[in-house]
């Protein structure tokens, strides 16, 4: 499970040196988004990622690894934007958007500890494009929670998801550059 560890926090170091360079381009426009945008965006990465897997070829110059990477950001704005609320404009600096990522990828990493504790690691044997079809069934979950405006009677709230989402990118990410 240490490897695992050296793994996620790899796969990580990755996807946040993307978003750090983005944040340098963009600044952190992502601030207006509401969280049922945030699920969208993630939404279209996933969806493509399946387009592509069930269809075999992409015609855009991009495979699936730019949207695994996308969704582990996409899903850490999210937790963002479901802590701070989305905002009319602009609100927050580089340096503050980088401390909250960093906060909420070590959450997911503490989370996906346990889970691998409790699971054994049965990710390891499972294959990627399962990986994408979870992260589509939670991106319908967390559409129907979002629908019902978080009040659910047994279920985990979007946050939950939008971890689990996380976690399961990072998963694609670790087969695409470790192999099996």
């Amino acid at each position: 499970m240490e490897e695992t560890k050296k793994q996620f926090e790899h796969v990580i170091a990755v996807c946040r040196d993307l978003f750090a360079k983005k944040l340098h381009d963009y600044g952190a426009a992502w601030r207006i988004m509401r969280p049922s945008s945030v699920t969208d965006q993630i939404f279209i990465k996933a969806n493509r990622i399946r387009s592509i897997e069930v269809k075999g070829v992409s015609l855009v110059n991009e495979g699936i690894r730019p949207e695994f990477i996308a969704i582990v950001n996409y899903g850490i704005i999210g937790l963002i934007q479901l802590e701070l609320g989305y905002a009319e404009k602009e609100d927050i600096t580089e340096e503050r958007a980088l401390e909250l990522y960093d906060i909420y990828a070590r959450k997911a990493l503490e989370l996906m500890l346990a889970k691998n504790h409790d699971y054994d690691e049965a990710w390891r044997s499972m294959r990627i494009t399962s990986y994408t079809d979870l992260i589509l069934m939670k991106i319908y979950r967390t559409k129907q929670i979002e629908s019902l405006k978080g009040e659910t009677l047994v279920s985990e709230g979007v946050d939950a998801n939008y971890m689990d989402m996380i976690n399961y990118a990072v998963f694609g990410l670790i087969k695409l550059e470790f192999g099996e």
